[in-house]
């Protein structure tokens, strides 16, 4: 509906100029959504090299479907020994973190598409029927289903008592984790034209934080959603749609009283907690995909699937890894020595933090990886599109 929109506005459009405006912004629309000169390049090729990790697989399952293809949120999550997926239609499952023993399953018999996220012993999905359900982890005993404005595209969040969700209509709502009841909500107007999906909020001491597809980082009051501040991290330029986009797609990220999060040709910031002081930005750094940090860097996948590492005092570039080029990689995930990613072939790569050379690799399936890699107590899980859950260790 949004395409139709647009389209009816251009053809709208009066004069030579604003036809060639609006020509433009439809050319632009088509070689997005079918394919343009920059999307011709092909993935690179994965060449041999030795390989200085051994990477283990300690158990391989499937859980249903998947997301059966389609461009959803649903990852997977760990916490008290347990390692928790869904699929899209429905299937929750709870396996034993260690083994993949199955702990319980549940059909909910929705079309799940954003989580699971984890609160005080409940599970948290949001569906593409604009539902939101809440699971005991314990069990899988349905506690509760609210109705919100849109499709969830994001993992819910929960603390504090609160469970903060992203519809796809531009919606952060509060519901009560106990009962699901709607505590407040907040609205932003969506651009007529974004990318697919939406960021997770963050919630950083009595505050949430949520990133927009405008390129505004807004912070609202966790307890009555009073806004707080609002920063530009992005603002859009360019004639066409198209070169507008600059969606604040990734789940933003908080270290030591910083907050960093990147845009789809936006770049890569880092504001203040308190007050939403940009303090630097990096703008040459594309990504969609995500990124992640230890003690001192931060770690992106930009659109092209290169991985940089970024110095978290002044975003200064420290290296690049561009042998994985348009592989479709995984936001990464940094822990010990690595950084981790999956692509869309189904390898999990292991690079160093060091340099980024590759130490290992693992296919654990032919389907894409989509979501973020998870570690716990030295496993990282990964969730494949086609419902392939594994535990990998490095050695």
């Amino acid at each position: 509906m949004r395409l139709i929109t647009l389209l009816l506005c251009c053809l709208g459009l009066a004069g030579c100029a604003a036809w060639e405006t609006a020509s433009e912004s439809f050319t632009g629309i088509t070689d997005y959504f079918l394919g343009g000169q920059d999307n011709t390049e092909p993935p690179a090729e994965l060449v041999d090299y030795s390989p200085e990790s051994e990477i283990e697989v300690l158990w391989k399952e499937t859980i249903g479907v998947g997301a059966d293809e389609q461009t959803l949120r649903l990852v997977p999550a760990v916490a008290n020994g347990k390692v928790l997926a869904a699929d899209r239609e429905g299937l929750v499952q709870a396996r034993d973190a260690r083994t993949g023993d199955l702990l319980w399953e549940v059909e909910a018999e929705v079309p799940f598409s954003g989580g699971p996220g984890l609160g005080a012993g409940t599970v948290i999905l949001g569906t593409s029927d604009a539902e939101v359900l809440a699971l005991n982890i314990e069990n899988g005993e349905q506690l509760w289903k609210t109705k919100v404005s849109s499709e969830v595209l994001s993992v819910p969040v929960v603390a504090k008592g609160m469970v903060m969700v992203r519809t796809t209509d531009g919606v952060l709502v509060a519901l009560d984790e106990r009962t699901g009841g709607k505590r407040w909500s907040y609205e932003l107007t969506v651009p007529a034209l974004s990318i697919r999906g939406t960021s997770s909020p963050l919630i950083v001491e009595d505050n949430v934080i949520s990133g927009y597809d405008n390129g505004k980082l807004i912070a609202l009051r966790l307890q009555d959603g009073k806004n707080v501040w609002e920063s530009s991290i992005a603002v859009p330029s360019g004639r066409s749609e198209v070169e507008r986009l600059v969606d604040l797609d990734v789940d933003p990220i908080e270290s030591q009283g910083i907050v960093y999060t990147a845009s789809y040709q936006g770049g890569v910031s880092a504001v203040s907690e308190l007050d939403g002081d940009v303090l630097w930005r990096k703008e040459d750094v594309s990504s969609f995909a995500g990124l992640s940090h230890d003690s001192r860097y931060l770690y992106v996948t930009d659109s092209k699937s290169h991985v940089w590492q970024l110095d978290q005092r002044n975003g200064a570039s420290l290296w690049k890894q561009q042998d994985l080029h348009h592989r479709k990689l995984t936001a990464p995930l940094a822990y010990e020595n690595y950084v981790v990613v999956g692509d869309f072939e189904g390898y999990v790569h292991w690079l160093s933090n060091t340099d980024g050379r590759q130490m290992g690799r693992e296919q654990i399936t032919d389907s894409p990886i989509d979501a973020k890699p998870v570690v716990a107590d030295g496993i990282v899980y990964i969730y494949a599109n086609n419902g392939k859950l594994a535990a990998l260790k490095a050695r």
